[in-house]
């Protein structure tokens, strides 16, 4: 069960971020949109598929005894995950107010090829976050059908709000993109409200699971 709930908090964190989701309503709204979104919705699935099936390849499927050196060293991980996560939040928070600025690249996202648009998902995955799910998936005992779902269900959660996203541009075109466009102006508006609330939140549940891992 902690492992399920870890999975949960750390999913939902991946998928609010507001960094990715900025890129994703602008490669959305470009020419071929569709198409360079579903290659970075697939790169972005990938990369955390691959993370997880790196961390499974290593346990075997089977988790570490308790308090055990690798499942101790699992949690000192994520533990650390957690402090970075809190300094970051908070030093990005003392630094308010800061006005966005759009990343140099968004303005040539239009000219930008399928190929560009997956290695973009990689270059945009809060690898922090996707570290904690790997500190948490040592955890995972693949004889049991529940973990086998927790991970599969963890994947997808990650990556819900771009395949949202992605199925609505293609079901309803024109009303996507205007209320995307009104999305994206609202997340670029509150861009570092977000981040510092992710980035505490996350840090903070990680800290909190972690010591209570370490002291039971």
């Amino acid at each position: 069960m902690p492992m399920v709930v870890d999975l949960i908090v750390i999913g939902t964190a991946i998928t609010l971020g507001p960094l990715h989701n900025t890129a994703f309503i602008l490669l959305l709204a470009s020419r071929r949109g569709v198409r360079k979104g579903l290659a970075f919705l697939l790169s972005w699935l990938a990369n955390i598929v691959a993370v997880v099936a790196c961390v499974v390849l290593l346990t075997g499927g089977t988790p570490p005894v308790h308090h055990s050196s690798p499942s101790t060293t699992a949690i000192a991980a994520k533990l650390a995950i957690g402090v970075g996560l809190v300094l970051f939040g908070g030093h990005r928070y003392r630094h308010l107010p800061r006005p966005y600025r759009p990343p140099g690249w968004t303005g040539r996202i239009d000219n930008a090829s399928l190929g560009t648009a997956a290695a973009l998902a990689w270059l945009l995955q809060p690898w922090a976050l996707v570290g904690a799910g790997a500190a948490t998936v040592v955890d995972a005992d693949l004889s049991t059908l529940t973990d086998w779902l927790t991970l599969t269900g963890y994947c997808l959660l990650a990556t819900l709000s771009l395949l949202v996203m992605e199925l609505y541009t293609v079901w309803a075109p024109q009303t996507a993109q205007a209320r995307l466009d009104a999305l994206r102006a609202w997340l670029e508006h509150h861009l570092e409200q977000l981040i510092i609330a992710l980035s505490l939140l996350a840090g903070i549940w990680l800290i909190i699971s972690s010591v209570y891992a370490l002291v039971t």
